[in-house]
């Protein structure tokens, strides 16, 4: 069994049903293979064990299945564990004060994005925020989160593949779990 971090687009946000935790751990639970299902916060982070297989079948599965359960569309972006472990090693914005950390994002993308447009975020950068693409991540550091120009619509927008973000904190305690 492999250990995955399933990181779920549009969950409890404004415009949507809320779901709760539990029941998201019963859906996921539903899937055929999968065990060991955790949930952390409300904003659709799950952990789980499944055999090791391809990422897309199993990202596609586990849409269909919420899908089905839901009444809408939730897109996943989909990490292993290692992976996980990877990103958080590979921060490339390592000059961040300790004290800063709070102002570290991490943005899961469903793809790699083209080569030609990874540098595309570069130009929207200033001394308040900036992103670095690697690989199928963005680091985004911002002031403030809540005004940035680097939101999942626009990063979505500018890469042309899917995203969901989450705060440092978030992607370090989903290691410790």
């Amino acid at each position: 069994m492999t250990r995955y971090i399933a990181l779920l687009r549009g969950i409890n946000v404004t415009g949507q049903p809320s779901v709760s935790m539990d029941d998201l751990k019963a859906y996921f639970g539903e899937v055929p293979g999968v065990e060991n299902v955790v949930t952390y916060m409300l904003g659709g982070n799950v952990l789980f064990d499944a055999p090791l297989i391809d990422g897309a079948t199993l990202v596609h599965t586990i849409e269909t299945k919420l899908k089905q359960k839901l009444g809408y569309e939730v897109d996943i972006m989909l990490r292993l564990l290692s992976e996980m472990e990877e990103i958080v090693q590979n921060n490339p914005l390592t000059t961040i004060k300790t004290e800063e950390k709070n102002r570290l994002y991490v943005t899961f993308l469903s793809e790699v994005p083209a080569f030609d447009v990874r540098g595309s975020l570069g130009v929207y950068s200033n001394d308040a925020e900036y992103a670095r693409v690697v690989n199928r991540e963005v680091y985004i550091y911002s002031n403030n989160y809540g005004k940035t120009c680097f939101s999942n619509t626009f990063i979505e927008k500018k890469l042309g593949v899917k995203a969901t973000t989450r705060n440092w904190a978030t992607v370090n305690k989903m290691l410790e779990l």
